[in-house]
């Protein structure tokens, strides 16, 4: 089975920088990884993890109900930050976009994203209904 690559009016455009946020094979959603930009903004809460978590897991759940899923859709996230004392912020932001149980999820710390701005990236994998 192909794979479509999905074009998204509910999050920033892609064009510029070479990738696409969602590639679609039947009904799985391989999303990109998501950092904390908005339509109209380079990034959304410089030096607030809080506010750039949040912008994130938004940047998600657009992309998600645009395509006519939910986070309920979300199977497996893989959550990179840019320092290890980031994660009880993460941790704290998250149940108010995902309901108990939480998807499976990989935490990985790296020292810089594409930009030295971005504090969180998340990748998600969805399956739809």
């Amino acid at each position: 089975m192909a794979h479509e690559i999905l074009t998204l009016k509910s999050v920033h455009q892609t064009e510029k920088y070479g990738y696409s946020h969602v590639a679609k094979n039947g009904n799985t959603l391989y999303i990109s990884g998501q950092v904390a930009r908005d339509h109209g903004v380079d990034c959304v809460g410089r030096g607030d993890i809080e506010a750039q978590t949040r912008q994130v897991l938004t940047n998600l759940q657009n992309i998600l109900e645009e395509v006519g899923g939910s986070l309920r859709n979300v199977a497996k996230l893989t959550t990179i930050l840019t320092h290890h004392s980031y994660r009880e912020t993460f941790r704290k932001v998250r149940p108010e976009f995902f309901q108990d149980p939480a998807p499976a999820n990989t935490l990985i710390v790296v020292e810089s994203l594409a930009s030295p701005d971005f504090l969180i990236e998340i990748e998600a994998i969805a399956v739809l209904d």
